[in-house]
């Protein structure tokens, strides 16, 4: 009888567990997505210095909606729970090219790392959410 009541214990405790990483990736994972949807939107209502910004990084205006519509795309495949392992992928490329352009102009640190922060935020919140990805990058074997 104590051996029954001490393993529905620990399933019990298993999935509070459960329920601690998913509340804790949700909001490690929030912040970054409420950015990259501002600056998604603000691509598509290119106000004056999401353009002098995007041109002076060396973009033709011409490209920042096109920016802005992966952008979302990518962020929204990252919110949908089938799709955000998709959705962390590409926008670590898109992140990537961020980090690239920031290093080719030679600018201040701040605006190459805070793409890594946002990279790292992105999948430390989904490995919480998502117990098939720890399930791959820790294997139970």
């Amino acid at each position: 009888m104590a051996m029954t009541n001490a393993v529905a214990s620990d399933t019990y405790k298993a999935s509070d567990s459960n329920k601690a990483k998913l509340w804790v990736g949700r909001i490690i994972s929030i912040l970054p997505v409420l950015f990259l949807l501002i600056d998604g939107i603000a691509k598509l209502v290119k106000p004056a210095a999401v353009v002098d910004a995007t041109v002076k990084l060396g973009y033709p205006e011409g490209t920042i909606v096109g920016l802005g519509i992966v952008l979302l795309a990518c962020t929204i495949l990252y919110l949908i729970p089938r799709t955000s392992v998709i959705g962390a992928i590409l926008l670590t490329g898109y992140l990537g090219g961020a980090i690239a352009t920031h290093v080719r102009v030679g600018g201040p640190l701040f605006p190459v790392i805070f793409p890594l922060i946002l990279g790292v935020m992105l999948w430390g919140g989904l490995y919480l959410r998502n117990e098939r990805l720890r399930a791959l990058v820790y294997p139970k074997n």
